[in-house]
């Protein structure tokens, strides 16, 4: 489930599903995708801040309620797609805040962020080629602009592991936090909703800049994944991960 909350401005997300490692269903996609799309109209909501819980962020998708969704529709218009696309539409200042593992779309999202703090156990993860599948949430444009070819390479198409200093170092992480990381990304994000609202909205506009190629990037990426699935290299992947899980 995601639990919601304000506080001061700030619309607060937390994922909580602990027993599965914060793994995403579909339920709580649409959740998530309603809060992004809420916070476009609410002028009380000025920030919005994804946290997870002691140790996890989030393992990724739930594999099975994926796969789920994914057949009765071919991916156009699932719970997740929504998400990525309301990611893309949001329009608010958007703080992460990581303590252990951040698995798939758990890193993938960070790149939409604003800010994004972490702490040193933080664990940035992303196994899609791995999986016989290809980066989604528009990452193949954002990571190379964030990072550059090299790392954007290593984290998205060699799956490596990123460590918070390794992220730090790469521009995915705005601070590695030692205490309290829910606190620092919860005091930034107020530090944020206080600040003259239009002024802010303009400038993050500008830092942004015109995102319809991105959006174009998402919409070629769920294309792309969606056609994947049936690829019989993705199949076989996704049946050892399967088996994996369940030994």
């Amino acid at each position: 489930m995601i639990r919601i909350t304000r506080q001061d401005g700030v619309q607060i997300l937390r994922l909580d599903r602990p027993d599965k490692k914060n793994a995403l269903t579909g339920a709580m996609y649409t959740d998530l995708a309603e809060a992004l799309e809420r916070g476009n109209t609410d002028p009380d909501i000025r920030c919005s801040l994804i946290c997870g819980q002691p140790e996890v962020f989030t393992a990724g998708n739930d594999i099975g309620d994926f796969l789920q969704y994914a057949g009765k529709s071919g991916m156009t218009e699932t719970p997740v797609v929504r998400f990525l696309r309301a990611l893309v539409r949001n329009e608010k200042p958007l703080v992460a805040s990581i303590d252990g593992i951040a698995i798939g779309v758990g890193t993938t999202l960070l790149m939409h962020c604003d800010m994004v703090f972490a702490s040193p156990r933080a664990l940035i993860r992303s196994p899609f080629v791995d999986l016989g599948l290809v980066p989604e949430a528009g990452s193949s444009l954002l990571g190379p602009q964030l990072m550059g070819h090299a790392r954007a390479f290593e984290l998205l198409c060699l799956g490596n592991a990123f460590s918070a200093e390794k992220a730090l170092r790469a521009g995915l992480v705005n601070e590695v936090v030692e205490g309290d990381v829910d606190a620092a990304a919860l005091a930034c994000a107020r530090e944020i909703a206080a600040k003259p609202t239009e002024a802010m909205a303009l400038s993050r506009k500008l830092l942004r800049g015109d995102t319809e190629a991105l959006f174009e990037r998402v919409e070629e990426e769920i294309r792309i994944f969606a056609s994947r699935l049936s690829a019989p290299e993705t199949i076989a992947a996704f049946q050892a991960f399967m088996s994996k899980k369940k030994a």
